[in-house]
């Protein structure tokens, strides 16, 4: 290279260093996401004593959906810190797996918390029976704010009031597990349609047709319809009314539908009362279409579609071989296994809504009872609880799992996965009827599902809205 093309430096810009915080972790976290200590990166990981002595006492209870997070949990930190020394595991183990774009690794420490002890320079809370635990994690954090002033100290829990507890005690930095959340307003959460107002076809600069099969589909630039996925429905205020076939990198494919074909479509017979409830038929009813998730008010209907589409598809269709019902027995319902009876009888008194929606089908049969009784035993109608399903395959098999909003993400992953061949998924839920004290409508598993499975061309998600019960309900939930 000559001299007169040598390279001259104008300005050299200094990276910043990586700045590690510290996050002291409470159960409920680990319990949420068993895998949570690879999600804190490059940052320093410590877990209380405390934390494992309730993971320890989690995993060993029975029939709990719990327990087996708990066991994965303490898998996954045996996994960290297996060949550490005792001073390694106090000072912080690398976790592998926890690097953010070639940086360092993250650590993992346990902290012995036992040995704290009140002083009066650091904010101590008692032992308190009822929140002995809560305020020994707490202080952990607190002593760690207390010997690094100047570093970031915080502790992550999902329990609010601990949350509160622990600003009121003194601690800068207090947050929610945020791994899970995939939206900022609930608001956002995709609805499987979109309504698209004045007329569609006017905004449309260019469209080709084309032929696949016995499907004629539009293509229209991926610019004119950008917040397209699979699956979903788009209509106008006119007569327009689309499902979107596919999308790629640069166009949506569309195939036209009559809002009329969709409010003809019966399942045993089963007609739609609204246009939404239509839409969820036409998914369920689509062969390409693996699992379909379904969210909605109380009385949208959610449950009695799922039903009576598994009645026509296996006893008019032929198409699976058994309908498989399943839904996670509520905290209070852990001692299922003392219930007298089958794992069905067992599972009856969360599973009324069925025989409801059976009893709506066939109400205006001359023996109700007689063919409710008939129909279970020639559609193979399986009753299960979701703690009793992981482990299992099933194959040729509709599956409907219900309330799932109160499922964390990785408690439905694992329920999904069971799913087998020729088989077909149907998830039911409602945001707005969460009982689990440690999710919201932003953490749920089933926001989480929705999200993730919208750009999966073999996955359908359908809010329905209107409630169809009476004018009493639509009341009650609007205005109650």
């Amino acid at each position: 290279m000559d001299s007169g093309s040598t390279l001259r430096v104008e300005k050299t810009t200094p990276l910043k260093p990586v700045i590690k915080k510290t996050y002291v972790l409470d159960t409920n976290v680990l319990l949420h996401d068993p895998m949570a200590v690879t999600a804190f990166k490059q940052h320093h990981l410590v877990i209380p004593m405390t934390v494992l002595e309730e993971l320890d006492d989690i995993k060993d209870r029975r029939d709990k959906t719990v327990s087996r997070e708990a066991r994965i949990a303490i898998g996954m930190i045996d996994k960290v810190v297996d060949a550490a020394s005792p001073q390694e595991i106090q000072a912080g183990v690398p976790v592998i797996g926890s690097m953010l774009e070639g940086q360092i690794l993250g650590t993992l420490a346990i902290y012995p918390d036992q040995r704290l002890s009140e002083e009066s320079e650091v904010p101590y809370l008692d032992g308190t029976k009822d929140q002995a635990n809560d305020n020994r994690i707490i202080n952990v954090a607190l002593r760690l704010q207390a010997e690094n002033p100047k570093e970031f100290v915080c502790l992550v829990t999902k329990d609010i009031n601990m949350r509160i507890k622990a600003k009121g005690s003194g601690l800068m930095h207090v947050e929610d597990y945020r791994r899970d959340r995939v939206l900022d307003d609930i608001d956002l959460l995709a609805t499987g349609h979109e309504h698209l107002p004045g007329d569609f076809w006017s905004t449309i600069s260019e469209v080709d047709t084309l032929r696949e099969g016995d499907c004629t589909l539009h293509r229209i630039p991926l610019k004119s319809l950008p917040q397209a996925y699979p699956n979903m429905f788009v209509y106008d205020d006119q007569e327009f009314m689309a499902f979107v076939k596919r999308v790629d990198r640069d166009f949506v494919y569309l195939r036209c539908d009559s809002r009329d074909n969709l409010m003809h479509k019966r399942f045993w017979g089963l007609a739609p009362r609204n246009m939404e409830q239509a839409m969820a038929m036409s998914l369920l009813d689509d062969d390409n279409v693996d699992m379909t998730v379904m969210t909605g008010p109380a009385g949208s209907g959610k449950t009695l579609l799922a039903l009576s589409y598994g009645l026509h598809a296996i006893l008019e269709q032929q198409k699976f071989s058994k309908l498989i019902v399943a839904r996670s027995t509520p905290p209070i319902a852990e001692d299922i296994g003392f219930l007298p009876g089958t794992e069905e009888e067992k599972m009856a008194p969360w599973l009324a809504a069925f025989d409801d929606n059976l009893e709506i089908l066939h109400g205006s049969d001359e023996s109700c009872n007689g063919s409710i009784s008939y129909v279970k035993e020639r559609a193979n109608i399986q009753f299960k609880s979701l703690n009793f399903m992981r482990g299992r395959s099933f194959n040729n098999a509709y599956i409907i799992i219900d309330e799932a909003q109160g499922l964390t993400q990785f408690q439905l992953k694992s329920v999904i996965s069971r799913v087998g061949a020729d088989s077909k998924i149907v998830v039911l839920g409602n945001l707005a009827q969460i009982d689990n004290k440690y999710i919201s409508p932003l953490t749920s598993g089933l926001t989480y599902l929705v999200e993730k499975s919208k750009a999966y061309p073999h996955a359908g998600i359908m809010h329905v809205n209107g409630i169809v019960r009476s004018r009493l309900a639509a009341f009650a939930e609007e205005n109650l």
